[in-house]
């Protein structure tokens, strides 16, 4: 056996990398074994012989152009290596290949314990620099199976650039390029970073996997979680009530709770916040039954408290698989081991949103996303942190609808997202199909949507030629918190994507209807003239991320049950403008969300950020007012104009951490007028809602206050020592100083009174609890809204005497 040593690399304090020949006696026996175990499913061979291994690599190893290597760390087998001529492989028919181009193909040893930090980045790195010690490589090319999201990961953290899709005989392959200038440059200014294994699964996974985080420690604390939740929400929105038990110390109490069965009760401990929030100690919650002590079990809470809750028996499965799925997504974020708060802090845009946990701060049921299955989920959840490419169709112009803002053409979008090279190859495969391509228009879509619902429910139109699937576009693209907004990370500068995902999530199936996609470039061009002009506005920084474009297909089998028919929001996308065409170099966005973050040590990164920013606590949410607050109250007075700005509608920009601004997004289906009188084009009409005089305050006091500020001021209580009457002091003095500087409005601050003694508590909950499939009628917005009584205003203490009349 030729043990002759081609390659060395020493990594200090771990040990030495060596590559040598591949054996095909002895190696192929440790090969064997890796290729049929379940990570090596990509690798092609599993369910194979020794015997069957073997052949194939006499047969590889006999062209010249052909190698293969064995790496060693430490004198133990850790990978095989297979280095080619891309130029004598039949890969060369699918791209341009360069004499200077080398191909490899890489499969790393199965994880062992003790488990080595970084081991696969080691490795990686030690075979490009073997690749790049032949002075003639210029270039080194890998071709994974699109499914393939380890390396993937492995590759993009190593410089690999992703280059186009293609269908080679055997998988189908993303191409991807590392050149030698770039692996010198990046290598030098790359460390490894804490990376979590669950964020690289691949999309498809053994039985195993799908299961590897419901671990028992693991489920019984996202069921203590989820419980306290539960018993917050619930509380909150008078569908049940705690009894006091007993006072204890600095302002906590014990509470009691009876379910429908009296036998069955609930004690925790807990501080009463304003708007009726309770601020519970998890581990204190206890459940008994006649006395005995049971495990917490959120399922059986929902059960518990069915006549109560008023959940009938033919909702109550699906609001039950709801809460089932928000457990087993609450279980994947505890084992996959985010990054640590400290670290969120540092973290770039796209780390933060992948690192979230709650979901929705409101919702119990907030992680239904019912429609994946397990292998979805760790593809394309937002929290799994993988990648993916977008599929294409080309749908006929006499079915397909483009709209967007004028000085946005379909050509020149297209060209941007997909860029010459992409258009001319789906162009070519409209020809090869026997169609002509000007007859046609691209639409991009979530993968999950064509193989779940587009391939079947869309196949007449797919037999008559009126849609043709055209493969993957070359860009790698991320799941934000919504899930069906993708962020480009091939480009960060390019557009986001929103497509529509026909998932059963937090009450809503999320298609995209023409009747709005249709509209919005035009919304967004209206509502940019009305707003950025302001110099309020102007002074706040604040922006809209705009809707600027839209493709939709109509298909006429559905088209008369209704334009919120299910059915007729299956085929369209839309592009949204990127934050980072909103922000300066030294700036970074996040999503507000992740002000309300909890990391898996219970840390909360609300501090952190204030921390590093420099600023004490009152001057940083004093810059967080202005930016966030500020304008959207102005919007309400100066144009009767409302969103919905809840933690993942709006991305924060900080600079050195300082809150700077706010950019919004979800406009299309949320942005309203109240004003019947208000001027509207003829193709926005639908913007206007009539709105009872008593509701319209609702938009700040529910979505701000209740909404987010709620669940802000626990975090500054219980993790920085900040008093919730000194957050809403401070809330109170931004709402002051903006009536002081805006006397024109004192007739509209005396109607719509924001320190009004009362508000209506307007319940999330009540509405997923009432029909968990569509809660609101975006119609009527306000017609099945749920109310229960009235929130004490927490800022009405902060009114002064004469405040509108010293103005």
């Amino acid at each position: 056996m030729n043990k002759e040593t081609l390659f060395s690399k020493s990594i200090p304090d771990l040990g030495i990398i060596t590559i040598r020949a591949f054996d095909i006696k002895k190696d192929s026996i440790i090969l064997h074994n890796w290729v049929n175990k379940d990570y090596a499913v990509f690798w092609g061979m599993q369910n194979t012989s020794l015997k069957e291994v073997e052949e194939e690599y006499v047969k590889l190893m006999e062209p010249e152009h052909y190698d293969v290597f064995v790496g060693e760390f430490n004198n133990e087998i850790a990978f095989v290596l297979e280095r080619y001529n891309p130029q004598k492989d039949s890969i060369t028919n699918y791209y341009s290949s360069k004499s200077t181009d080398c191909g490899v193909h890489i499969i790393i040893a199965p994880p062992k314990l003790p488990k080595i930090d970084h081991f696969t980045w080691y490795m990686f790195q030690c075979i490009m620099d073997f690749i790049f010690s032949n002075k003639n490589i210029e270039r080194i090319l890998v071709e994974p199976d699109i499914r393939n999201k380890k390396m993937f990961a492995l590759c993009q953290r190593i410089g690999f650039t992703l280059n186009k899709i293609v269908e080679l005989p055997h998988k189908t392959a993303q191409l991807a390029f590392l050149n030698r200038q770039t692996y010198s440059k990046h290598i030098k200014l790359f460390t490894p970073s804490k990376r979590s294994a669950m964020n690289t699964l691949d999309n498809v996974v053994s039985p195993q996997q799908a299961i590897q985080h419901i671990q028992p420690k693991v489920w019984q604390q996202s069921n203590k979680l989820l419980v306290k939740k539960a018993i917050c929400e619930f509380s909150h929105e008078l569908l049940i009530t705690p009894t006091l038990v007993s006072s204890l110390k600095n302002g906590w109490n014990q509470y009691l709770i009876k379910t429908d069965n009296e036998a069955i009760e609930y004690r925790f401990e807990a501080k009463q916040l304003a708007l009726n929030h309770l601020m519970i100690n998890e581990e204190t919650i206890l459940k008994t039954e006649s006395g005995v002590e049971l495990e917490l079990d959120a399922i059986l809470f929902i059960k518990e408290f069915k006549s109560t809750l008023g959940i009938d028996n033919e909702k109550m499965p699906v609001y039950l698989e709801e809460i089932i799925s928000t457990l087993y997504g609450s279980a994947f974020k505890i084992v996959k081991g985010n990054p640590s708060v400290k670290e969120l802090a540092a973290a770039d845009f796209q780390t933060i949103e992948q690192s979230m946990t709650e979901g929705h701060p409101g919702f119990v049921a907030n992680n239904g996303r019912i429609g994946f299955d397990s292998s979805d989920y760790r593809s394309y959840a937002p929290e799994a942190g993988n990648s993916f490419s977008l599929l294409w169709l080309a749908g006929h112009k006499a079915k397909a609808v483009y709209a967007a803002i004028e000085k946005l053409p379909y050509k020149e979008l297209i060209e941007q997202e997909l860029g010459i090279d992409t258009i001319n190859h789906f162009n070519e495969l409209i020809t090869e199909k026997g169609y002509n391509s000007d007859d046609y228009l691209f639409i991009p879509i979530h993968p999950w949507q064509w193989f779940n619902k587009l391939a079947t429910i869309f196949a007449p139109e797919i037999a008559k030629g009126d849609l043709l699937c055209l493969g993957y576009g070359p860009d790698q693209y991320l799941a934000q918190q919504s899930i069906r907004t993708l962020f480009n990370i091939t480009n960060p500068k390019k557009f986001y994507t929103k497509s529509a995902l026909s998932i059963l999530n937090m009450g809503f199936m999320r298609g995209l209807p023409l009747y709005y996609l249709g509209t919005a470039p035009k919304m967004a061009v209206w509502l940019e003239n009305l707003l950025y002009n302001d110099s309020f506005i102007q002074e706040t920084g604040f922006k809209m991320l705009s809707e600027i474009g839209s493709v939709s297909y109509v298909n006429s089998y559905f088209e008369e049950f209704g334009v919120h028919n299910d059915y007729n929001k299956m085929l369209a996308s839309l592009w949204r403008e990127s934050p980072y065409m909103a922000i300066s170099e030294n700036q970074k966005p996040i999503t507000m969300a992740a002000l309300l973050h909890i990391d898996q040590y219970g840390k909360a990164l609300l501090p952190e950020i204030i921390k590093s920013s420099g600023l004490t606590i009152e001057n940083w949410l004093k810059d967080y007012f202005k930016a966030y607050l500020s304008p959207l109250v102005h919007c309400f007075y100066q144009y009767d104009l409302v969103f919905m700005p809840h933690g993942e509608n709006i991305i924060l920009v900080l600079e050195n951490n300082k809150p700077v601004k706010i950019l919004l997004k979800d406009i299309t289906e949320e942005a309203v007028i109240l004003n019947p009188n208000v001027e509207l084009p003829e193709h926005l009409k639908r913007m206007y809602a009539p709105v009872p005089e008593d509701v319209k305050l609702l938009s700040i006091f529910t979505d701000i206050f209740d909404g987010f500020f709620r669940f802000l001021t626990p975090i500054l209580e219980e993790h920085i020592g900040f008093s919730e009457q000194s957050f809403w002091k401070l809330v109170a003095e931004n709402l002051q100083e903006y009536q002081n500087a805006n006397p024109q409005f004192n007739d509209k601050f005396k109607k719509y009174d924001l320190f009004a003694d009362t508000f209506k508590l307007s319940c999330l909950n009540r509405l997923q609890l009432n029909n968990n499939k569509q809660m609101i009628d975006l119609d009527d917005p306000v017609v099945l809204l749920q109310f229960a009584g009235n929130l004490i205003n927490p800022i009405a203490v902060f009114k002064k005497e004469n405040q509108l009349e010293e103005v």
